[in-house]
């Protein structure tokens, strides 16, 4: 498919649900995305992305990384604000546009979407609305253009530790973090 978004049929993200649909997903991750598939921990939620009737894109959030110093100055929050609140916080873990899709536009078309309809789809499986999202980018690989063209934001950069890493030693390449604020008031949410 080699179409700019505008001249797609409508573009919707559909809650993955049932064995069949899941392996589908996993296997298109562990297939097709630079990082390939990794089991998500805690909290998530995984869409399969549609131009009407056809699959285009796979998209997932889970819970936040535990502490970025970069993401904690951008909020301004207390230790004991984050401890409290982290939660409020989703990552953007995996982002897949299928690589025989070519649309320009359709990647932060979906971004746009999946802020959309996140919030509510969270609430609905978990009892609560985040009110930010998080994502990193691997500079030296992309640019995070769809994030930005999505009006996420460029914060700063991991430290290239890893998540379960006991040193303070680099041991991933490091990344840019970008956020995207679900809600205006969302620093006053996160201080409570």
């Amino acid at each position: 498919m080699k179409q700019p978004v505008h001249e797609l049929a409508r573009v919707t993200l559909q809650v993955v649900s049932g064995k069949a649909t899941s392996l589908l997903w996993n296997e298109y991750m562990a297939r097709y995305h630079y990082l390939g598939y990794a089991a998500m921990s805690g909290s998530q939620i995984r869409y399969n992305v549609f131009a009407g009737e056809q699959l285009v894109a796979c998209i997932s959030f889970c819970a936040c990384a535990w502490k970025l110093k970069d993401r904690e100055r951008f909020i301004g929050w207390s230790e004991e604000q984050r401890q409290k609140n982290l939660q409020l916080v989703i990552n953007n873990a995996r982002f897949l546009v299928l690589p025989w899709i070519e649309s320009k536009g359709l990647a932060s078309k979906i971004l746009s979407l999946a802020a959309r309809q996140l919030p509510g789809d969270w609430k609905h499986r978990y009892g609560f609305e985040p009110v930010l999202l998080e994502t990193f980018v691997e500079y030296e690989r992309h640019k995070g253009t769809c994030y930005k063209a999505a009006n996420w934001i460029n914060v700063g950069r991991t430290a290239g530790r890893g998540k379960k890493s006991t040193s303070h030693e680099r041991l991933l390449p490091a990344k840019d973090i970008w956020l995207y604020p679900l809600r205006k008031n969302f620093a006053t949410l996160l201080y409570k």
